[in-house]
């Protein structure tokens, strides 16, 4: 697979690995440790690392086409401050994965995993940097980038409106519903992995629209 193709597929693998991750829980009814949890954590740490590569994308596409002058430096700084938010929320909400693994084949049932997350979360900023304000940061840095990608526009309006609906589903309405942000996530992202994949700075500034 070429780095081209990679970073393309991104865009796909990603969001499935988050809906993975939901469906999977579906059928844990514990939620505890075995094969459903690790298959399932294991999904949802893929799916997260997976969105390096589309931070990235989403970048370059912010940055296609003209931006010479003051403009250009906007467009430069939001741009970074999206990728950067969501690469930082990223690792952290993989942290977050990872330790969920570890509790989980730590632990013999759901009582000793709660003992063991209460351990974790008890160290000072562990809860604020991998639990609550870290993950977040992902959201946001992903929300910045295709608010930007449609105030360019480089993407249709209804694409923000559909991210803002995939964080807010999950938050509000519980993980239950992580199968549906996911399948959103892939119908706003999917579509862009080529683009994404291979847009340069061009002079030209000419770009299409993905609707």
């Amino acid at each position: 697979m070429t780095e081209t193709t990679w970073k393309q597929s991104a865009f796909v693998a990603a969001p499935l690995c988050l809906a993975g991750y939901g469906l999977i829980r579906l059928v844990d009814s514990e939620h505890g440790p075995g094969p459903d949890w690790t298959l399932g954590h294991l999904a949802l740490l893929g799916g997260l690392l997976m969105f390096a590569p589309v931070f990235l994308g989403l970048r370059r596409l912010a940055l296609e086409g003209r931006g010479d002058g003051g403009g250009g430096a906007v467009r430069r700084a939001v741009a970074g401050a999206g990728t950067a938010l969501g690469l930082l929320g990223m690792v952290a909400a993989a942290v977050q994965a990872g330790i969920d693994l570890v509790v989980g084949a730590c632990a013999a049932d759901r009582v000793g995993m709660d003992e063991l997350f209460g351990d974790v979360q008890s160290v000072a900023g562990v809860k604020a940097a991998f639990y609550t304000v870290g993950p977040l940061l992902f959201h946001i840095g992903l929300l910045i980038l295709v608010v930007q990608l449609a105030a360019l526009r480089r993407i249709a309006a209804w694409r923000p409106l559909a991210v803002v609906v995939a964080i807010a589903l999950p938050a509000a309405l519980g993980l239950d519903l992580m199968p549906v942000a996911g399948l959103l996530l892939l119908l706003v992202l999917a579509p862009l992995g080529e683009r994404a994949a291979t847009a340069l700075p061009s002079p030209a500034g000419r770009s299409v629209t993905a609707h």
